[in-house]
């Protein structure tokens, strides 16, 4: 006789830790899976410190089985995305499950409840916590690891969120440069007279940060994120207070050298962002920066060898000009100088045509793929 599910709100820390701690449960003994750092999914989840909490509800949940911990999800409500695209869509986020849909459904009719009960109509997910944090269920290549900051489960979590009713909403590409295409002569040729032509023809000028005035450039790169993406499917805007606090997490692991600025006429008008690959340090620090892991941290980074390109935005006015040629032509470049040996661009929207044509002109592999659900919750459908 199977026991009975019961769902319980995380009520107090040591409730946080154990939703934080219950992956290791799904993924022991897989080799693929890259621990996240455990004090910066406590940050992320703290309602007080991160900025994101300032219009947004977040609720989490622990899924039993007598004493059991078995499943774990978040529900999250984003006042700032309904007002921006003018809608009523609820997230679902952190999901982690055994392959039991028993859990599963009672994992999402809890966050279903939660979503009706503040106004939403449609849940959507996976998203932890934010479109502008790691999103999306990987339906492919199991048997590689994520890179920085991408997300990574189970194949069977496949068909408990569809066996739940859940369809595609949309589907998010990542792309492999190998070492093979970098020392691709014709292809590198090719991108560069590409880059040449396009800054010449736009009177464009490539420079990288000023890492020296980190705070004003931060503030030119918020500018223009918030400019290029802005008719973006999912994108919500980022408010002062989110930026600075996304910037000031993200500058103890960024690579200056691989942050660039395009300007015309002096005036910022797209920006690319490429972090070297600390997963592959992460991967073997279990989570855990102290007492050991600081160590293996400082000797690991020396060894990354490969970069993601995370992000690459430009204004409406200078889009489907063949900037992103040139973004990435400078990033291969400067990679290449630094030792790293192949990269990832992600992620792109499917139907992101000049960023799948750039790569798949440059002979980028799609080698994953990140679906993002969506279920109508509204009138008990």
């Amino acid at each position: 006789m199977s026991r009975e599910v019961i769902i319980n709100r995380v009520k107090n820390e040591a409730d946080k830790i154990a939703f934080i701690k219950f992956p290791w449960k799904i993924h022991k003994g897989n080799p693929n899976w890259v621990p996240p750092m455990i004090f910066d999914v406590r940050n992320t989840l703290n309602t007080v410190k991160n900025p994101l909490y300032k219009h947004t509800k977040l609720e989490l949940w622990l899924a039993y089985k007598g004493s059991e911990i078995v499943g774990r999800i978040a529900g999250i409500v984003n006042d700032n995305h309904n007002k921006f695209h003018n809608d009523k869509v609820g997230f679902w986020g952190y999901f982690d499950c055994i392959n039991d849909k028993e859990v599963s459904g009672a994992l999402f009719d809890t966050v279903k409840d939660f979503l009706i009960a503040n106004g939403m109509d449609t849940m959507r997910g996976p998203v932890n916590p934010s479109t502008n944090d790691e999103i999306g269920l990987l339906i492919n290549a199991f048997d590689k690891p994520a890179v920085m900051l991408m997300t990574y489960n189970p194949e069977y979590y496949i068909g408990l969120v569809e066996e739940y009713g859940f369809v595609k909403s949309k589907e998010l590409y990542a792309y492999h440069v190998s070492e093979k295409i970098v020392n691709n002569k014709a292809a590198m040729d090719k991108l560069e007279r590409v880059a040449n032509i396009v800054l010449k023809r736009e009177k464009l000028t490539i420079r990288k940060i000023n890492v020296q005035d980190f705070d004003n450039e931060v503030k030119l790169i918020q500018e223009i994120y918030n400019k290029a993406w802005i008719k973006n499917w999912g994108f919500v805007p980022m408010t002062d207070d989110e930026f600075k606090y996304l910037a000031k997490n993200l500058k103890a692991v960024i690579d200056k050298d691989l942050i660039y600025l395009a300007e015309f006429d002096g005036k910022p008008v797209g920006f690319s962002l490429a972090l070297p690959d600390y997963n592959q340090v992460f991967i073997k620090m279990n989570g855990k920066l102290f007492p050991f892991g600081v160590f293996k941290l400082l000797a690991g980074r020396k060894k990354i060898n490969s970069i993601r390109l995370i992000t690459l935005g430009v204004i409406h006015e200078f889009q489907k000009k063949g900037t992103e040629a040139v973004f990435i032509l400078n990033t291969i470049k400067e990679g290449l100088a630094k030792g790293y040996k192949g990269a990832e661009i992600s992620w792109i929207l499917e139907d992101n045509g000049p960023m799948v044509a750039t790569a798949d002109n440059l002979g980028a592999e799609l080698y994953k793929k990140y679906r993002i659900y969506d279920k109508q919750i509204s009138n008990n459908r």
